[in-house]
Order: structure tokens, then sequence, then C-alpha cells
């Protein structure tokens, strides 16, 4: 075979020589930085701003439910606080929400006891109900999830971290158990040092790959012109949908790099036949994690995460040590949403894809709208005291035999 020798001695191959595919250049690596545009469409969504208190007033809410006497007092989760990610003291916190707890003087040593409030308590229903009736769609989520990995499980620590995002009930794996319509699609395994993961029940068959949001995408698009499942299957016939945010216009270098972006081949992230070394600084790398991140967004109730909630999914996900730069490469995909002290990351499609996206509306996102509308009903309430205007009482609880005696007296406004 011929040869040519280099600078240093070593022998080259003749470029005349090269078969053709040796010229495609899918391992160089272009360093993008995009300034980061405030979009105030994404700052406003009440969904992702109030994520964060929401969170821990669903879990004070489920306390208060767990009680026999369906209330609680405040020396029960006073020294909590930490674990519910509250910053100050307890008993302000439910104070701060009177749309959802309402307080009252227990029947012992004066302490403040809380309930839940007659519209708090019919929302917890209409959360529950949806537990129960639309199991399949919310561990289908959690399947999907799994199915990422390459081990094709997950600690279930990381499941417990991701409850939130992923619409769980608190009791997931209890549901796991007795939900009939799930029956075989997880099994539960001890691993080295006690750590248990959830993983796919798949009876040792190998099923073929979902396919992701981003495939069922372009599938659509083939569809509606005349194509079919088969045309997907080049990986260069797959792009990602972008969504530039109002008067944001890229430099040309940017957007001619963003266009040979698209044309490099999509791997999905359910496929893990491949074998390759994902950690490589390159291009064709950088597409994989925007494809992983992209449908792990997805999946979510509000189609974001917290930044930093991520992290705990890198190793299983096969992710670079440094994926989140990703977010930033690519403001036309994910919007970083940063109010209240919290990096959140948002995908844009969930919010702007319309029809033309096969994105599905989560069962969990019309109770978290209508939680997020109740919060802010505690504003009005809270004015109104302010302001000596009468605003409405919730019925108080009863306690048990031992405590009637005593009674809960209201607590004086």
């Amino acid at each position: 075979m011929l040869a040519v020798s280099g600078r240093r001695g070593r022998s080259i191959l003749a470029s005349h020589l090269l078969p053709p595919f040796v010229h495609s250049q899918i391992l160089t690596y272009v360093n993008v930085r995009t300034k980061w545009k405030k979009d105030t469409f994404y700052d406003t969504l009440e969904v992702v701003n109030e994520s964060k208190e929401l969170k821990t007033i669903i879990t004070l809410k489920n306390v208060i439910v767990r009680s026999s006497e369906r209330c609680i007092p405040i020396s029960d989760v006073s020294k909590m606080s930490r674990i519910f990610e509250i910053h100050g003291r307890v008993a302000a916190f439910f104070r701060k929400y009177p749309s959802f707890f309402k307080e009252f003087t227990g029947p012992h040593h004066d302490l403040p006891w809380f309930a839940l409030t007659p519209e708090a308590e019919a929302l917890d229903l209409e959360e529950r109900a949806i537990f129960e009736d639309r199991s399949v769609e919310l561990f289908d989520r959690l399947r999907r999830l799994i199915m990422m990995t390459k081990e094709k499980r997950l600690p279930l620590q990381i499941i417990h971290g991701m409850q939130w995002y992923l619409g769980l009930p608190e009791d997931f794996t209890k549901r796991l158990r007795e939900t009939e319509d799930i029956a075989g699609w997880f099994r539960l395994v001890e691993v080295e040092n006690g750590v248990k993961e959830l993983g796919i029940d798949d009876d040792g068959i190998e099923y073929p790959p979902p396919l992701s949001v981003v495939q069922k995408n372009v599938l659509r698009l083939l569809k509606s012109g005349g194509g079919s499942v088969a045309d997907i299957s080049s990986p260069h016939n797959i792009s990602f949908p972008v969504y530039p945010s109002k008067g944001v216009r890229l430099k040309r270098k940017i957007a001619d790099w963003l266009e040979e972006f698209q044309k490099l081949p999509y791997l999905s992230p359910y496929d893990h036949d491949h074998h390759r070394e994902w950690n490589t600084n390159s291009d064709l790398s950088d597409k994989r994690v925007v494809g992983v991140l992209h449908e792990l967004l997805s999946l979510m109730v509000d189609h974001s995460a917290e930044r930093r909630r991520l992290l705990c999914l890198r190793k299983h996900l096969c992710l670079p040590q440094k994926f989140g730069r990703a977010f930033e490469r690519h403001p036309l995909i994910f919007y970083l949403h940063m109010k209240n002290k919290t990096c959140n990351v948002v995908l844009k499609e969930g919010y702007h894809g319309g029809q033309t996206s096969a994105i599905e509306l989560h069962p969990m996102l019309p109770v978290r709208e209508k939680y997020v509308q109740l919060m802010r009903e505690s504003d009005v309430i809270l004015r109104r005291k302010r302001s000596g205007k009468v605003y409405s009482v919730s019925v108080r609880p009863r306690f048990r035999s031992k405590e009637e005696e005593s009674g809960c007296k209201p607590k004086e406004s």
C-alpha cells in the first residue's frame, strides 16, 4: 500500500487512496459560546416559578393527609426544615399559605396545629384520583427513563430524587407491586453494599428501543408526506426543533455551525448498541447529549427541572462530566430559567411545539397549575387580613375522643 512519510517519520496513507468515509469530520468539536438572553415568556411561567415552593407545600400536605386526625402540631415538623427545604421557621412557612393550611390552637400547651383547607383537600383528592386512574401513563415515563440507562436500571435513591419532576406519587414503590396494569414492568434488584435498584423486567427478551420524541416528530412529518417508519432509519434525516427567543439573532458563524450540527447523525437516547466512548469532545457526542437531555425533559411534568438535580443522572445516562454546557450551547432548544436563586432548565418545545410536537401533556400538569392558582389566593387572603377585611375561614378539624374535651380553638386573627 502506498504511503508517504510525515514530518516525524510516521507513515501516512496517501490521501487519494483513503476511502471516502474517512474524510467525514464527525469527531471535531467546535467550542461555541452563546450569550444568555432573558426571555420574559419563560420567566413568567408560574408553574416553573413556583415549582420549588410548591414542592415543599405538597410535601407538607402529604404529611397532614397521612396523620390520623388530618392535622398536625407544629412540633411534628419544626425540626425537619432541612428535609422540607424550608429556609426559616416552619410555622412561618405554614402561615405564608393560608389558602392551603388553616392554623388552630391545639389541646395541649397551646401549640399551633395546622390542617388543610377545603380547597386543598379537594385538590388532594383530584391528585390521588390521577394517581389511581392514570398510573399507566405515569409509570410509563419512569420506564422510559430507566430504558435510557445503559444497564436498564436506576438506584431507588435517584428515582426518589426525580420523583417530583416525573410526577410520581410518594408511595410509588408500593404502587409498583399493587397496581395490576403495570405488574411485570419493573423488578427490584439489590446490588453491592445493599443498594436497591429498579430495573426493567423484560424476561431476557431483547425488545427494540422505543422511538424518542424527536424521532416521533420526524415521523409525523414523513407520514403527512407519505413516508413511513423505515424513513427514519437514517439518522441523518433527524434534526432538533429550534425555537429562537424574541429579539435573539445568532451570529453568522454560530448559525453556520448550528446548520452543520443539525446534519450530524442523530443518536437515540434509547439505543446503546454502538458501544461508543460518549465522553469524547466532539460535535457528534454533543448531539447525543442534547438528544438525551431533550428526551429527559420531555418526560417531566412541566418540561423543566432544576439544573443541579440532573447531575445524579450523569453516570447512568453515560453523559460527559460537563454535560451542562449543552444548555448554554443550544439556547434555541433549552432555556435557562434563573429566578428565586434557582437555575431551572426548560425544554422550549414543551411550550412552543403545539400540534407539530409529539410531546404529550403530563397527567399531573393541570393539577399542578391548580395548586399554583391556590398559592396565588394566599396573597389575596394575607392582603385582606392586613387591611382588616373579612375572609373565609375553613372548618376546624376534630380530634379524637381523648382530646375532644379541650377542642380546637381557632386562633384569633
